[in-house]
């Protein structure tokens, strides 16, 4: 495997990098919306609401908990998900932040 020259980065960008790797799948984009809408601690039920199997949504799963954008618990033989608040702002300003300097740039391109 190369090597990736993260650290040549600052940390916000290396972040948003980090959570724009894991909004990259639609599946990871639908977890998430699962477990805003319902606003609580989700267990089986998420296998359930996608056409995924058990073992591709832990896959997501492990992606989006690696990003910090979701917390598990494990509850027994379960593991429980619910959204890291604080990250997901996180992900949310730096993403509008990304976004708004180029709006408030005005630039002229080609």
């Amino acid at each position: 495997m190369g090597i990736t020259k993260n650290e040549e980065f600052t940390i916000k960008d290396n972040k948003l990098a980090k959570y724009a790797k894991a909004l990259s799948h639609p599946a990871r984009v639908a977890i998430l919306r699962l477990l805003i809408k319902r606003q609580a601690c989700v267990c089986g039920d998420i296998v359930e609401e996608l056409p995924l199997s058990q073992s591709t949504v832990s896959q997501h799963l492990k992606e989006l908990k690696e990003a910090g954008l979701i917390k598990g618990d494990i509850e027994g033989a379960k593991v429980c998900y619910c959204i890291n608040p604080e990250e997901l702002t996180n992900a949310k300003d730096y993403i509008e932040e990304l976004f708004t300097s180029f709006y408030s740039s005005q630039s002229k391109c080609c």
